[in-house]
């Protein structure tokens, strides 16, 4: 079973939900995952799946050896295909790629209708409401569409990190719970970060309106020196921002709730079942499921969602996000004990027996 996925690294954490399925269709399977770096950091040692390769030319020496009944390919890139085109399967779900003209297609009649939202932003913003787990389910032709959550388990060190990490950042100021502000994302769209200033004023209000919250920054490299500006001044917990993606995600999962944009770090906190609070901006809020723990906010610009890269308004999607809401969100989570877990719910391993990798 060969599964290709190189895409934005929250999109492969999101396609961690396809494994579940895969093994009710194909309970033998043994699954080989192909992505680019550095997203297969976050994909080893994950219980369901036997070989991780990237696009390095070294792992793709390693996959022209290989030969695979199925085919999954969930990028609809040149790139993708290319990859495919390194090694044999005798059946391809998903996309493909068409020789002459370097057109894109579905791979087989399910994958249409992921195919035309690429193509239609009227029925990617406006017409379809499906999330997209749900929509790889359907095009990959995966059987009945069961909401399955995403799995990207810890380890069981990453397990005992994260336990000691949550007691230190509680223990700090002697509070207890822990609110963290995933302050960044990806420069492919960078409007779906918020600004500086405004992360200090969420900052300020989270201080009086629960001061039995630790607030703690997350962030990626890209988000070193934003985060400093951040917490100038500010009794917050700056985390480290450039120890890899697998200690960020131990950081997310020591986390009660994540405040946070369309981003990996959503990403991650919807894999470790942490209440999440997503703004929206210029991506579509119907297309991210949240699995009943946490609220979807939605920028008050009339122009959204857009999926532009670039934006010339001098009123922007992210300074239209209504701090009040974010506050309610909160103050609702609390008051429904929704984000306020016990510990042992953080790992998502306990919903598959066995789930736990190996330290």
């Amino acid at each position: 079973m060969l599964l290709v996925h190189l895409g934005a690294l929250g999109a492969v954490v999101r396609s961690t939900s396809l494994l579940k399925a895969i093994k009710r269709k194909y309970p033998s399977s043994m699954i080989t995952w192909v992505t680019d770096a550095p997203a297969h950091h976050l994909l080893k040692s994950h219980p369901a799946i036997d070989r991780v390769l990237t696009t390095s030319e070294a792992d793709l020496l390693q996959l022209e050896a290989l030969e695979f009944e199925v085919a999954f390919v969930i990028d609809k890139s040149l790139k993708a295909a290319g990859v495919l085109q390194r090694t044999h399967a005798d059946q391809v779900f998903g996309f493909k790629v068409q020789g002459k003209n370097g057109a894109i297609l579905p791979a087989t009649e399910a994958a249409k209708e992921l195919w035309e939202l690429g193509l239609n932003n009227q029925k990617k913003f406006f017409e379809n409401r499906k999330p997209e787990t749900q929509l790889m389910i359907e095009a990959l032709e995966l059987g009945t569409y069961q909401r399955d959550e995403y799995w990207l388990p810890l380890t069981k060190t990453e397990e005992n990190l994260r336990q000691q990490r949550r007691s230190e950042f509680l223990a700090k100021n002697k509070k207890h719970y822990v609110i963290g502000l995933n302050t960044g994302c990806s420069n492919v769209i960078s409007y779906k970060k918020l600004t500086v200033e405004y992360h200090r004023d969420l900052i300020r209000r989270i201080h009086q309106d629960f001061p039995e919250a630790e607030v703690v920054l997350l962030g990626g490299p890209e988000d070193t020196e934003r985060n400093q500006l951040i917490a100038q001044d500010l009794n917050v917990i700056s985390t480290a921002t450039e120890s890899g993606l697998r200690d960020g995600l131990v950081s997310v999962a020591a986390c009660d709730i994540v405040i946070t944009g369309d981003s990996l770090g959503m990403h991650m906190a919807i894999s470790q079942k942490t209440q999440v609070i997503a703004w929206f901006g210029p991506t579509c809020a119907h297309e991210i499921d949240l699995y009943d723990r946490g609220v979807h906010i939605l920028t008050k610009s009339s122009c959204s969602p857009c999926w532009k890269r670039t934006c010339e308004k001098s009123i922007m999607c992210y300074d239209q996000v209504s701090l009040e809401e974010i506050v309610n969100a909160l103050k609702s989570s609390r008051a429904n004990s929704l984000s306020w877990r016990s510990s042992a719910l953080h790992s998502a391993a306990e919903e598959v027996p066995g789930a736990v990798a190996p330290a």
